[in-house]
């Protein structure tokens, strides 16, 4: 059953944070020029001092209970999302999901952009979930909430409990992957889909001798990236137990682990403010400190090499028939090339923005809402 929802983080687990934030044991740092070996001391602790004496909570909770929310269980796990209707005349449902290290606070300046019609009366009804274990979704307490999973309590979700019969979606990094495995497995319900990166995995499913040379390439960046910038990957999808113990205990552990990828993942000439406030970056960190979900967000990755390694295959994945809309920015992780994209999915729409990087709901929503209201309005 869908029961209205409002946040409210209690005022004792903000004392613990701030008592925590000031007893941090800070390490020493050198030849770390431009983040390098790693988060950058001083704006770490300028961020945290921030946090601890400056950053307002209750306004931003406020913000937050500015959008309608609700939960519903699917399975024994509870569901939290996001419903904002549509203005227009017939809003069409469009599913939104996340990835990491966000929140469902990666799509709140993109909710009211797609909420309000265009001259022709054309909206959409927005869903945002928060995937399970992450945010005010409660955390898997058993194995196997992979991304394939992920994907069937959304549909359940979308098609059960909200009633739409027919529906569009969009995702990014993990929400990628999940939006492509829900057209894949819903195939007579979701319209279209609409992607900010290709999930790479599918590049193994190739013959090295069947590559094209801009696809080699495209793997060649993807192994150096692998080697200089994946560590938290390959940590993440083997012993994310080992490390979860330290990022749930530590505000400034969890603070350094995540505001990186912000700062290594966005279009910035090396200030991270030009590209986000620190409020917004504190909401994000904030939320997964109160909900003690950073250790369930980063077994998602876990959850996902195991459930790959149990399908010992190395089969093609057939070409996706849904409609595909693919927008790129240049500052994404490893932009991927349409050649290799049109491999696996009916690409219709395929445009390369100049500026914006992982995180373009948050780094450039209206670019991102005009691709997504766009491609939606020709296709679905």
């Amino acid at each position: 059953m869908i029961q209205p929802f409002t946040i409210n983080i209690s005022q004792d687990l903000l004392n613990d944070l701030h008592q925590r934030l000031a007893a941090t044991r800070w390490i020493d740092e050198f030849d770390n020029a431009g983040w390098k070996a790693g988060t950058s001391k001083a704006y770490l602790q300028s961020l945290c001092d921030y946090w601890q004496h400056g950053f307002d909570w209750a306004q931003q909770q406020q913000y937050l209970n500015g959008f309608h929310q609700y939960t519903t269980t699917i399975d024994n796990n509870t569901l939290h999302f996001i419903l904002e209707r549509g203005r227009g005349a017939s809003p069409l449902p469009l599913l939104l999901t996340h990835g990491y290290p966000d929140s469902f606070v990666r799509f709140l300046k993109l909710i009211p952009l797609l909420t309000q019609p265009d001259e022709d009366g054309f909206s959409f009804d927005v869903v945002v979930p928060s995937m399970p274990g992450y945010g005010f979704s409660s955390i898997p307490t058993a194995p196997g909430m992979d991304p394939g999973k992920i994907a069937g309590v959304f549909a359940r979700l979308m098609k059960e409990d909200l009633g739409y019969e027919k529906f569009a979606a969009h995702g990014g990094d993990w929400g990628s992957t999940i939006t492509e495995m829900l057209a894949r497995s819903n195939p007579d319900t979701v319209l279209a889909i609409h992607l900010t990166d290709i999930p790479f995995i599918h590049l193994f499913e190739i013959p090295a001798g069947e590559l094209s040379p801009e696809e080699k390439a495209y793997l060649d960046k993807g192994k150096q990236w692998q080697q200089q910038e994946g560590a938290y990957a390959m940590i993440q999808s083997t012993k994310p137990q080992t490390l979860g113990y330290g990022l749930n205990d530590s505000p400034v552990g969890l603070a350094a682990w995540i505001i990186e990828k912000f700062y290594r993942w966005s279009d910035h000439q090396g200030d991270l403010e030009t590209v986000f406030t620190r409020d917004e970056l504190l909401t994000n960190l904030t939320i997964y400190w109160a909900t003690g979900t950073i250790h369930s967000a980063n077994r998602l990755y876990y959850e996902n090499a195991q459930s790959m390694f149990a399908a010992k295959t190395a089969q093609r994945t057939p070409r996706l028939q849904t409609p595909t809309g693919v927008a790129i920015f240049p500052k994404d992780l490893i932009p991927a090339p349409r050649a290799y994209a049109d491999r696996f999915f009916n690409i219709r729409q395929w445009t390369a923005f100049n500026e914006g990087g992982h995180f373009a709901a948050m780094e450039k929503p209206e670019l991102l809402a005009a691709d997504i209201r766009s491609f939606l309005k020709k296709v679905a």
